[in-house]
């Protein structure tokens, strides 16, 4: 019996060794598979690195680009406000320009009625008056004032229109 009992032990402790032999070999195996991981875990992390560092050089360029462009951008709002503010200072002076204009039409006309009646009885008034060109002596004051003030209105428009 005591043989018996001994190869039992023995075979017993062989069969718990070929069984931690497999056990091992499986363990090697995921460890090789877990190592493998890591190398391109790292790969991963060192691209990640890489496309982050490029990513904070791109940042910083474009936070210069756009201070650049504020400033070249008040810039040229100031410019654009001078300009719309001379623009209206010039508008104002072409409709007192027009405001003359029109009370020189005026004045004219009734100076030629003047004229039409003193010379009436002598001979026939000419049609068109010397002192005054032939487009003013014929248009009404209001219709000069009146297109006067639509040109001022669309100069005003093509001017906010190029300032905006």
């Amino acid at each position: 019996m005591s043989y018996g009992f001994g190869l039992i032990i023995e075979a017993l402790v062989a069969i718990l060794l070929m069984v931690t032999i497999g056990y091992c070999m499986i363990l090697n195996n995921r460890l090789k598979r877990l190592k493998a991981d890591e190398r391109a875990l790292k790969a991963t992390i060192a691209e990640l690195i890489t496309a982050t560092e490029m990513a904070e050089r791109a940042v910083a360029g474009l936070r210069i680009t756009a201070r650049e462009c504020e400033s070249t951008l008040g810039e040229r709002l100031a410019t654009a406000d001078q300009c719309c503010a001379e623009l209206n200072r010039q508008v104002k002076a072409g409709d007192l320009v027009i405001e003359r204009l029109a009370r020189v039409v005026v004045a004219s006309r009734k100076l030629d009625d003047v004229q039409l009646v003193a010379a009436a009885p002598a001979a026939p008034a000419p049609a068109v008056p010397k002192a005054a060109p032939a487009a003013l002596a014929s248009a009404d004051p209001k219709a000069v004032a009146a297109a006067a003030r639509s040109l001022a209105d669309r100069l005003r428009e093509r001017m906010s229109a190029l300032a905006a």
